[in-house]
């Protein structure tokens, strides 16, 4: 498979393509005023314990507090660190490893007892801690007392005893090489670590350089921390480029280009000392035309957005994202195939497996997601289609897990949510329908108006009139409803005149009292 990383940097922003065989499959981006937090190390102050739900709450300095759950105080002991299986995913945020995301496991895949929350914090002691889950929708950041500092090759944890090494070296042997040499350097109680993917035939000496430097980056944080006051940023985690090009590209990415020479010559610097064989696969886009625009992407980023995304064989998918899930309905569209219905619905939705992998890495996407793929009738099928799904989903760098076929017919998915996706991200709720993508009819607008104006009536008012409609609820009175002004002066009593305008939103009417020029549209506007 050909991987390709395109970089393109604009002063206030700069966006990351990944594409896999000439498709993209991930898009990442940084811009001034949404920073990216997770591995961010703070100085925070308790600002609530909470026993009932075993968590407290982290004054950190952002608009609202960091949650801080039990599981996530817990330390390895030294007979955890018996395991020489860890893996880092690969992420682009390394520090999001498995006793660290707030499942409290240990690293062996058991749940580590917790330590009561109230024995082990106290309203207004200061803490440190590092953000493992940015802020979501009314949520604060999550973070982890368990602070770990990634480097190419290793990432280093102060407070474990653990040498692990990632599942993903595939070699048994190699992994045991590594654990070994890593053991060898690591000086005791000093703490843990676990060494990544790309550490794979790396020499024992720069093993060693990678580690001194990040203990002594431990050492710099913990003397940072004398000096300052909570709550504070101690230590900030690398930039997005930097942090990209650190994690994962390796000789197993073909190339890496990107379109500004102050950004190429920072990777280039940051590549000599750390892997000068990747320096030739760096290439500086110097046409005219944009560099998303020659790799033909950009069209593909504008249609993440949209809730429709199309199968090669005329098949579709429907996203809708919402507050508790993230649902995603497959259907066969203008694709009905020859003559065995069943192999047509089985194109449909091995296609529809693919597409569903590629778009949940593309958005962002996180959480719980419900797909409901096309009926099958043979349990083989299904089968099929959930290990496509599967396989596909392994090539995501976030952890996720898709369970059996629901007697529904339904698949139901994790995928590991740290940020909002780019549609929390770069849209906002419609001021017009408030973000739930409708709005109510001409007529139903009609009939909402037809009442306040009965209320102002059996007041007793007897105001001339004038009714603010939008151009299309306006035009649908001339159409549909000519007689509506007389038969509503007959009612009321008064006279009525109708106006368009076009500042007004569609679901939205007013009443003004002629003689006053005064809204009183509040007033009896109820339904």
């Amino acid at each position: 498979m050909k991987r390709e990383i395109l970089i393109n940097a604009a002063p206030r922003e700069t966006r990351i393509a990944i594409l896999e065989d000439g498709k993209l499959v991930e898009l990442l981006a940084d811009r001034p005023d949404n920073r990216r937090m997770v591995g961010d190390i703070y100085l925070g102050r308790v600002d609530a314990v909470l026993p009932g739900i075993q968590a407290a709450f982290v004054d950190i300095g952002t608009e609202k507090s960091a949650f801080l759950h039990a599981s996530d105080l817990v330390r390895q002991s030294a007979d955890e660190a018996e395991d020489d299986d860890d893996d880092d995913d690969e992420g682009d945020e390394p520090t999001e490893k498995k006793n660290g995301n707030g499942n409290g496991n240990n690293g062996n895949g058991r749940r580590a007892k917790a330590p009561p929350i109230q024995e082990a914090l106290k309203r207004g002691q200061e803490i440190l801690v590092q953000i493992s889950k940015e802020p979501i929708s009314t949520k604060g950041p999550r973070v982890t007392a368990q602070i770990s500092l990634a480097g190419r090759f290793l990432v280093y944890i102060p407070d474990s005893s653990k040498v692990g090494v990632s599942r993903k070296i595939g070699s048994s042997a190699e992994r045991g090489r590594l654990k070994e040499q890593v053991q060898n350097i690591l000086p005791e109680k000093s703490g843990g670590v676990i060494v990544r993917t790309v550490s794979e035939d790396v020499t024992p000496e720069m093993l060693q350089r990678e580690l001194n430097s990040l203990m002594a980056q431990w050492k710099k944080i913990k003397r940072k921390m004398h000096f300052q006051k909570a709550p504070s940023v101690v230590n900030r985690e690398s930039g997005l480029t930097r942090g990209l090009v650190r994690d994962i590209f390796s000789d197993k990415v073909d190339s890496l280009t990107v379109d500004s020479k102050q950004v190429y010559n920072e990777i280039v610097g940051y590549l000599k000392d750390i892997a000068p064989d990747l320096i030739a696969r760096v290439k500086l886009h110097e046409a005219q035309v944009p560099l998303f625009d020659t790799a033909g992407i950009e069209s593909e980023i504008r249609d993440i957005f949209k809730r429709r995304c199309d199968l090669p064989s005329g098949g579709y998918l429907i996203i809708e994202p919402t507050e508790a899930l993230v649902s995603i309905d497959v259907n066969s569209g203008r694709y009905t195939g020859k003559k065995d219905p069943e192999k047509t619905v089985l194109r449909t939705n091995m296609e529809a497996a693919q597409e569903v992998a590629r778009q949940l890495r593309l958005r962002d996407v996180g959480g719980i997601i419900v797909c409901d793929f096309i009926d099958m009738e043979t349990k083989a099928n299904r089968e099929r289609v959930l290990q496509e799904l599967r396989q596909h989903l392994s090539r995501d760098r976030s952890r996720t897990k898709a369970f059996a076929v629901s007697d529904l017919g339904l698949i139901e998915m994790t995928r590991q949510r740290v940020r909002q996706s780019h549609y929390q991200s770069s849209t906002e709720a419609c001021p017009t329908c408030n973000g739930t993508g409708r709005v109510l009819t001409p007529e139903t607008i009609v009939r909402r108006m037809e009442r306040s104006v009965k209320r102002m009536a059996v007041e007793g008012r007897r105001d001339n009139l004038l009714i603010k409609l939008h151009p299309d609820v306006a035009m649908y009175v001339l159409e549909q409803e000519r007689d509506l002004a007389q038969k509503l002066q007959k009612a009321a009593n008064f006279s009525l005149e109708f106006r368009d305008d076009p500042l007004l939103k569609p679901d939205e009417f007013k009443l003004v009292v002629k003689a006053q020029g005064r809204d009183v549209t509040q007033q009896y506007a109820i339904a």
